[in-house]
């Protein structure tokens, strides 16, 4: 037989299923039992087959059928096709239902210290095959990278802008922000210390040019006081952390940072309207893959739990 006669299109899925389970159970009668078919069907099916490999692939007896040396080779072959091939469509079935697959996540500070870590901890619970990449960068280069698709979403604080159109926003909760040091700070001996008894220490501060940023400039401006001339202006978490742990630097972080850190303490200063919309941003009219959606899904939720936790703090300003 020549092997390419396999490919010429007579071949079909449905002779490897009917060779297979009569091999599985020994019997064209019981094979099509299994396949809720007749037995003329199971029959007419298997002589087909014989005829495109031009070789009989089981030996008829009186208590069934026996595969042939031909039909042992041709069996093993073609369970491993059907085997591949139900691997396949398990595997675009895990992609369809967002089982598998990336999602990439732009954030910066607000989220990046609890709502998202909750969510991607939730969501690769529920579909351990989903990878989820997370980059932190500044706001406007998260935006760049959303609107060239390179991101799938951002978290983090929400503004006014809807980007000309070409972006829209899901609101999650909103979060203070407050001024925090490390645990011990002297500023913590303070009795309701001023932003003016607070200018000799080191600051950190948001980074130029960001909503935050100004709103801070606000503070200082209202308070008639200059920004602070011993500052770091710093986007990462991570370096902000060590900053505030072993040096009495002081910073303006969303409130959730602190309230999950004994390590950090809040300062009783007030910043007048200072506070951070929390949410989601996503290109405007562009479909979202299933485990994009289920990441969204599970960041919802796990914002509304931090709304019931985040209301003391709201109620104290």
């Amino acid at each position: 037989m020549d092997p390419e006669r396999l490919l010429d299109g007579r071949l079909k899925l449905r002779h490897l299923v009917l060779l297979t389970t009569i091999a599985e159970h020994g019997s064209v009668m019981r094979a099509a039992e299994h396949l809720r078919v007749t037995q003329p069907v199971v029959t007419r099916g298997l002589r087909e087959l014989e005829t495109i490999l031009g070789a009989e692939v089981f030996d008829r007896g009186p208590r069934g059928v026996t595969p042939t040396v031909c039909g042992e080779a041709f069996i093993e072959h073609a369970q491993v096709v059907l085997a591949h091939i139900r691997k396949a469509g398990q595997h675009v079935a895990e992609l369809t239902s967002g089982q598998v697959g990336t999602v990439t996540v732009g954030t910066h500070l607000a989220g990046a210290g609890l709502l998202l870590p909750q969510a991607i901890t939730r969501l690769k619970r529920e579909r351990p095959k989903v990878t989820v990449v997370v980059k932190e960068a500044p706001p406007d280069v998260l935006l760049a990278d959303l609107m060239a698709g390179q991101v799938d979403l951002t978290v983090g604080r929400l503004n006014a802008s809807d980007h000309g159109g070409r972006t829209r926003q899901i609101q999650l909760y909103s979060e203070p922000v407050k001024l925090v040091t490390r645990a011990g700070h002297p500023a913590q001996a303070l009795d309701a210390p001023r932003l003016a008894d607070l200018m000799h220490f080191p600051w950190s501060l948001p980074v130029a040019n960001t909503s935050l940023r100004r709103e801070v400039e606000r503070v200082f401006f209202e308070a008639e006081l200059p920004l602070p001339e011993d500052r770091v202006e710093c986007t990462s978490i991570l370096t902000l952390r060590t900053l505030l742990e072993e040096s009495d630097t002081v910073a303006t972080l969303p409130v959730l940072i602190p309230q999950r850190d004994d390590r950090l303490a809040v300062l009783p200063t007030p910043l007048p309207s200072v506070s951070r919309l929390v949410g989601v941003t996503l290109p405007h009219e562009r479909a979202h893959s299933p485990s994009t959606q289920a990441l969204l899904q599970h960041l919802r939720d796990v914002a509304a739990e931090i709304r019931v936790m985040l209301r003391p703090a709201a109620d104290d300003g």
